[in-house]
């Protein structure tokens, strides 16, 4: 299980689901953090899909996101990731995954905070 100040794991009724709960401010400790544990994810799946819940989030430290391993996990991402959800984000974020879904290569949608059911429904598990 993945766990840091403001990302933590939510387990679920899927092995090849990851689910997260972003809260407060992410640090680049939180991101690095992240990013080695969905690499390692990578490494021992075929494909995996990514839940993620934003609640009370306060955005990013500067430079969050820009160590090597979360720069690699972000290409990765793109061959590794079957569906990516996202409920609650920002709305700069809702808007840039919403135009990325129809250039990448990964079913990525956004749900309001009110559809998080929807977004369970749509990576195909539960909480466990």
């Amino acid at each position: 299980m993945m766990n840091s100040e403001t990302i933590q794991q939510i387990p679920t009724d899927n092995p090849d689901l990851y689910a997260f709960r972003v809260t407060g401010e992410v640090t680049g400790a939180d991101m690095e953090a992240m990013a080695e544990y969905m690499n390692a994810a990578f490494d021992t799946h075929e494909k995996v899909s990514m839940l993620l819940l934003f609640e009370n989030y306060h955005g990013s430290e500067t430079g969050a996101g820009l160590d090597w391993d979360s720069v690699k996990s972000r290409f990765r991402s793109l061959s590794k990731v079957d569906k990516y959800a996202v409920v609650g984000a920002p709305d700069g974020a809702a808007r840039m995954i919403d135009m990325m879904d129809k250039v990448i290569p990964v079913d990525a949608r956004t749900f309001t905070a009110g559809e998080a059911d929807a977004a369970w429904r749509f990576v195909g598990a539960r909480p466990a």
